[in-house]
């Protein structure tokens, strides 16, 4: 049966309170996700959803979770919590919490973020009163339980948002660790940008007779994003991308890009060079501590800067208003990673480019990203800096791989089927071994046969490789006594008798 996606949320089973607080938010529409996560909640079924990054798939678990809180009336206890959403990063689990704060204004219902990077004291003062929905990192949830600062007891809700880039930073142990301490009575959700074996196997130890959501599970990237590739040498991308920026900012003060690096370092070199161009530009990555993060977002969605150098932990997490450009400064290695890269842009049903930057070293990453998302990227029209190389290593097919492409030929034998004359392989002779002509056994003693194929080694290296000669010469070794008896010594053990002498 086909899912016609409404005009607005009215028809979703939403209370009153929540309506308001959704139309106070500007959402107008609800998304497919929405559409088909939102109803079965409520009906109390475990959820599996695979949606697009960006499509709202936190108003799909955080509202009907938020009403069923609300109506039952119940409080939490000392060090307990009644929902729990984990998240792989600080940037998402900050994103949630607001989320939540937002969508609550009209409720009675309280919520606190934990997370790693940032003093526990106050976290676990929230902690200790209780609150109704926890957003946490799973680092910092098992670093706080084992020192006794909070209780799994409470949950009744779980959700795993993101599933597939906590299976990419390691977190699956933590997860089950986790999970174990649950109770066994609960809903859980879990949610995913992309669908994979790992996620489809840690959802049947979350979730329980779920309701499967996959909207567009065949296109892993926003259709809305209008997706190009600038082929061009290494040494030219900062120029190239200076030009860009500098266009783009002519065009519209306010405009927002944000530029992905491969690496921390790479980051920060990049931020500096733009910013002594005269261009604002902020880095965030793993070694900026939370603090310098929050801050570096907060200027970002301020507009007082307009460039935000990013490494993939940013890649989740980072939902800014109007943000248009994503631009790959690097290639990701995972193909994955692109996906939540450029899923930045184009949020909300809104309109994105992305810019991927790609040099003649790139150009494999480049066929696995197309690859992945079943579609080829277009060049980039406006590119001063073509690199033909780097265009001719990203698009063209290397001669192995398009041998290996082609059927194999049948050949016919030739001379009726008859192996040519001279390629027949030819069977050793009946007293060649090893190729050593061995001598008979008639007329030739063991010592003369040792001398013939084992003259140069000494008596005490002869071993395996004598009895095996040995034995191919056509001397056959004495069977031992069975055990009880007195053994009687054996022709190996006269033999080497014999050589030591």
């Amino acid at each position: 049966m086909e899912n016609k996606t409404p005009q607005n949320f009215d028809g979703l089973g939403l209370s009153e309170k929540l309506l308001l607080a959704v139309k106070n938010a500007g959402y107008e529409k609800p998304s497919p996700i929405q559409v088909r996560a939102i109803p079965p909640i409520l009906a109390g079924r475990d959820i599996f959803g695979c949606a697009q990054t960006g499509t709202g798939k936190t108003a799909a678990f955080a509202l009907p979770i938020m009403q069923m809180l609300d109506g039952r009336g119940h409080y939490p206890a000392p060090k307990r919590f009644r929902a729990l959403i984990l998240t792989p990063t600080r940037e998402l689990a900050e994103q949630i919490d607001a989320n939540i704060a937002m969508y609550g204004k009209n409720l009675s219902l309280s919520h606190c973020k934990v997370y790693g990077g940032v003093s526990q004291n106050p976290q676990i003062k929230l902690l200790a009163h209780g609150v109704d929905i926890l957003t946490a990192t799973p680092g910092r949830l098992l670093d706080l339980f084992s020192q006794n600062k909070l209780d799994f007891g409470g949950v009744e809700f779980l959700v795993l948002d993101e599933a597939d880039r906590m299976l990419d930073m390691g977190f699956i142990n933590d997860i089950r660790k986790i999970c174990r301490e649950l109770p066994k009575k609960r809903q859980s959700m879990l949610f995913s940008a992309t669908l994979s074996a790992e996620v489809q196997s840690l959802a049947k130890n979350i979730v329980d007779n779920p309701e499967k959501i996959s909207v567009s599970p065949d296109k892993p990237t926003v259709d809305k994003i209008a997706q190009k590739v600038a082929f061009v040498e290494y040494g030219n991308k900062f120029d190239l991308l200076e030009k860009m920026m500098k266009e783009r900012l002519e065009k519209s003060a306010d405009s927002l890009a944000l530029i992905f690096c491969r690496t921390k370092h790479g980051a920060n070199k990049l931020a500096k060079r733009l910013c002594r161009i005269g261009i604002e530009a902020d880095a965030i990555h793993g070694n900026k501590s939370q603090s310098a993060r929050k801050n570096a977002l907060e200027r970002f969605r301020r507009r007082e800067s307009h460039i935000l150098v990013a490494t993939d932990i940013a890649a989740r997490g980072i939902d800014v208003k109007d943000m248009s450009l994503v631009v790959n400064y690097d290639l990701p290695e995972d193909p994955e990673t692109y996906v939540h890269r450029i899923g930045r842009t184009a949020r909300a049903e809104a309109d994105g480019e992305a810019v991927s930057f790609c040099s003649a070293d790139d150009a494999p990453l480049l066929k696995a990203i197309e690859k992945f998302i079943r579609k080829q990227i277009d060049p980039l029209a406006d590119n001063p800096f073509h690199s033909e190389a780097a265009q001719k290593a990203g698009t063209l097919k290397t001669s192995l791989a398009e041998k290996l492409a082609q059927p194999l030929p049948k050949s016919k034998p030739q001379n009726g089927g008859k192996h040519p004359q001279g390629k027949r392989r030819q069977k050793p002779q009946q007293n060649q071994y090893y190729g050593e002509s061995l001598p008979r056994k008639k007329g030739k003693s063991a010592q003369a046969v040792v001398e013939k194929i084992g003259g140069k080694k000494s008596a005490q290296k002869i071993g395996g490789m004598l009895k095996r000669k040995m034995k191919a010469a056509g001397f056959k070794p004495q069977t031992e006594k069975p055990r009880g008896k007195p053994a009687k010594s054996s022709f190996w053990q006269k033999l080497r008798e014999s050589l030591r002498k």
